[in-house]
């Protein structure tokens, strides 16, 4: 157990060095960009918009994998690592291996995501019948 929780560790804290190092590399490659951006045409202009907002995305997203990173760190340091938040069983090493801040075993994942997609279509649906509704009333 000792060894998995170390193994364990150590995927966590390389999967956040990785991660703090694309932040950098995306700091540094906004950075590097030609500050007069108002000069090229109209396409350039929305290029490099694009860019900026991509940068931004991947920021929020390993900005949002080291703060799982850092809370599977600290289930480790509480002795709760491994263990699904729903079910309360153990979390299959395989699993922790390919996802290591996995909270939840593969069944409640699965029993979570089919949760969240019915709740999607749910409303999706009464939004379509409120347009349809609102549409009828205004003719």
């Amino acid at each position: 157990m000792v060894e998995k929780i170390e193994e364990m560790r150590a995927i966590l804290l390389k999967m956040k060095k990785d991660a703090l190092e694309e932040i950098g590399k995306a700091v540094k490659s906004g950075t590097d960009k030609p500050s007069d951006e108002t000069s090229g045409d109209i396409y350039d202009q929305a290029s490099n918009e694009r860019d900026r907002e991509l940068l931004l995305l991947l920021g929020d997203r390993e900005r949002e994998k080291i703060r799982n990173i850092d809370e599977a760190l600290a289930r480790l340091e509480e002795g709760e690592y491994g263990i699904c938040e729903d079910c309360e069983e153990e979390i299959p090493l395989g699993r922790l291996k390919a996802m290591p801040f996995a909270r939840l075993c593969v069944k409640c994942k699965a029993d979570l995501e089919k949760l969240q997609a019915q709740t999607k279509r749910f409303e999706e649906e009464r939004a379509y019948r409120d347009i349809a509704i609102s549409e009828e009333e205004e003719s």
